[in-house]
């Protein structure tokens, strides 16, 4: 093996040759959305059983992830690797199973000999293919193109723009089918319980809220009672209502830091002295993530929660810092 040392420049050039040859092949897949991409996606749509993918080498590893997106937009999907289905995977598909197989060349020899078990068992086949004259495309039923001018490797060899390729068509392919279902938000949260992502999607205010103890105090309360209020709630802030729980302001730590540096009788102060009134919040039902962008756009490090236009609690940024929201 020769090897050639590239200089900074060399490598940029190189990184943003690569880049371009694959967003050329990308594009270049528009003009392969026909007949055959619509009846495939009016198939798998009414289709009562799973979608299948498989593939060998590089297009096995897109299959992967085109099964993963499949299923995390509502359509079941599952993966078959080409060369374990002839020793025992084929057990795993249904007739009601539609099959897509993955492959650039359309002709490797294990996809061969699957072919002809997949058409035994009544299964309906549509073919991710680069090769339009290959054995693949040939038997397949739908026929989704993915033939790419050249590889981004230097020597036109290495998968990499033709994997673009795949991967971008069964992108498409799961978007409009995800469009088909009416797949929401809610839905996609159902799926994506776990990590930040899914937190984003169902974590509520009142789960946040919940979580610790609500400060409040009384118009009418002795400034050094709402010290001490603050400071035992330790959300750096207390919501100051009525006697019938409305809401009419919040004292921060930096209203309390202001009013020591302004007054000379603190005894005298009351919680409606100091309190800011009309404090921005927010509803018990709402999502933390609308909560963290309303403490973003007022620079406000907490937010009052209400339930019915009375005071709930309090959610903190450390709060979401803590749920990973941030």
């Amino acid at each position: 093996m020769i090897h050639m040392p590239l200089n900074a420049s060399e490598i940029c050039n190189l990184a943003k040759q690569t880049l371009h040859i694959e967003a050329q092949a990308i594009e270049q897949m528009q003009a392969y959305i026909n007949q055959d991409f619509v009846q495939a996606v009016q198939h798998i749509y009414v289709q009562k059983g799973r979608v299948v993918l498989a593939g060998i080498g590089k297009s096995a590893i897109i299959a992967q992830k085109i099964a993963a997106t499949l299923n995390s937009t509502g359509t079941p999907a599952l993966f078959m690797h080409a060369a374990d289905a002839i020793h025992g995977d084929l057990g795993m598909i249904t007739p009601a199973d539609t099959v897509i197989i993955l492959s650039k060349s359309g002709n490797t020899p294990e996809i061969k000999v699957l072919i002809p078990l997949l058409k035994r068992i009544n299964n309906t086949l549509v073919a991710i293919v680069g090769n339009l004259n290959s054995y693949l495309a040939k038997h397949a039923h739908y026929v989704l193109c993915t033939h790419v001018t050249r590889e981004a490797c230097p020597n036109n060899l290495a998968p990499t723009a033709s994997t673009s390729a795949q991967l971008a068509m069964g992108d498409a392919l799961a978007v409009c089918l995800l469009q088909m279902r009416g797949f929401t938000s809610t839905d996609f949260a159902k799926v994506h319980p776990g990590g930040s992502l899914g937190k984003q999607l169902y974590l509520t205010v009142n789960d946040m809220c919940a979580s610790h103890e609500a400060p409040k105090v009384y118009f009418d309360t002795p400034l050094t009672q709402v010290i001490i209020e603050i400071s035992s709630k330790r959300l750096g802030a207390t919501a100051v209502l009525n006697y019938d729980n409305k809401l009419l302001g919040i004292i921060t730590d930096g209203d309390l830091r202001r009013a020591l540096l302004q007054q000379n009788n603190m005894q005298a102060l009351q919680a409606t002295h100091v309190m800011t009134p009309n404090p921005k919040t927010i509803t018990v039902n709402a999502l933390a993530i609308d909560a963290l962008h309303l403490m973003r756009q007022h620079q406000i490090t907490q937010i009052i929660v209400l339930e019915h236009h009375q005071y709930k609690g309090m959610v903190h940024i450390h709060d979401l810092l803590k749920e990973g929201l941030i």
